[in-house]
């Protein structure tokens, strides 16, 4: 065992390390440990790949041909599968899951870029990825377009009465909010399910929405829930 072999699997856990860090801080499915399996069996698979292509050259009986790169190439595909498991659909249609699968695919980058020798690039690599993912989104929620500085909320609630469902509709309007979605739905009880995907300002506390929705006349139940 050689110290580049030991230099490269270090560098490879420590970064994957760091992007694990950061999915669990944030609570996601996929955290400290599943990064650093990725990290490191990557970086593994591609030194092997790398190493296994200069030591079998062939000879002159038998002529073996082997691409350096042809067991990383099947790492990207291994890892696709892996991200495709945490992109999740939620009942109101929307899709979560997308950062962190994206973040499993640049782990298992980070740990070929390693492997093959290219230390720097991968820590540049690394830092651009935890700036995109926790820089960028504040930045452009303070400068970028107003669609940027807005955020989605799921608010699930119930009408007593059928004439109460647009009037709340037309007050929820009035409380500075978008909505995007509408589902009304008429309950065995004689009660009148609504359901809204509601788009506010992004400094907008999801507690004041809630009250505000609440004092509306004819709300007789509400539940909400930040999408974002």
């Amino acid at each position: 065992m050689n110290i580049d072999f030991l230099l490269k699997i270090g560098i490879s856990a420590g970064l994957g390390l760091i992007i694990g860090l950061e999915r669990e801080i944030k609570r996601k499915p996929v955290g400290l440990k599943t990064s650093l399996v990725i990290s490191i069996v990557s970086c593994l698979l591609t030194i092997i790949s790398i190493e296994a292509a200069y030591k079998f050259p062939g000879s002159e009986q038998v002529n073996i041909q082997m691409d350096p790169l042809r067991l990383p190439a099947q790492i990207v595909s291994g890892i696709g599968f892996l991200g495709a498991g945490v992109i999740l659909r939620r009942g109101n249609d929307s899709i979560s899951g997308l950062t962190t699968a994206a973040l499993i695919w640049g782990a298992g980058g980070i740990g070929i870029a390693v492997g093959a020798g290219y230390y720097i690039e991968a820590l540049i690599g690394v830092t651009l990825l935890l700036i995109s993912v926790k820089f960028v989104p504040i930045f452009m929620s303070m400068i970028g377009p107003r669609q940027l500085r807005e955020k989605e909320i799921r608010v699930k609630l119930k009408a007593d009465q059928k004439e109460n469902v647009s009037t709340i509709i037309k007050a929820i309007r009035n409380l500075k909010t978008g909505i995007k979605h509408i589902r009304i739905k008429d309950l065995e009880t004689g009660e009148h399910s609504i359901l809204l995907i509601v788009i506010v300002d992004q400094k907008r506390e999801v507690t004041d929405v809630y009250r505000e929705i609440s004092e509306i006349h004819g709300v007789k139940e509400i539940e909400i829930e930040s999408l974002n």
